[in-house]
């Protein structure tokens, strides 16, 4: 696959996670993510893929995850490349109440498979909650 058809299928992979965690849709993240995956969050232990299904799992039987992302740069060379992007996140309790609202930056690095999928292997975000206006 030549580098602009990589660079391609990073730029189609990148609203398919963001649709299937809009949706929940835990089977179809996972089957985007590389087996050694690491997750970084602000002030919490790195997760891989079972912890990261355990999290995931908790909170969407707790909360409604409204995810838009907007990608700023995407790179590729050779069989690794990364994406940056913006992304705001709004988290609103099934149970009723306020939603929450984040914001921050997002880098995902992906690694080529052998067939020649593209899968997420390291990502790291700053989101932190926006300030409430008069707060």
């Amino acid at each position: 696959m030549k580098e602009g058809l990589d660079d391609q299928a990073i730029r189609e992979l990148h609203p398919t996670w963001i649709d299937a965690v809009n949706v929940a849709d835990l089977a179809r993240l996972l089957s985007l993510m590389a087996d050694d995956v690491v997750f970084l969050s602000p002030g919490q232990a790195p997760v891989g893929r079972d912890g990261f299904s355990a999290k995931f799992s908790a909170a969407h039987q707790q909360i409604q995850v409204l995810c838009r992302s907007e990608l700023d740069e995407v790179v590729v060379v050779g069989e690794v490349a990364y994406t940056r992007s913006r992304d705001a996140l709004s988290v609103t309790p099934h149970a009723g109440g306020w939603a929450v609202h984040l914001t921050g930056h997002r880098i995902t690095v992906y690694r080529k498979q052998p067939d020649g999928r593209w899968l997420l292997a390291r990502d790291a975000h700053t989101l932190t909650p926006v300030a409430k206006l008069g707060a």
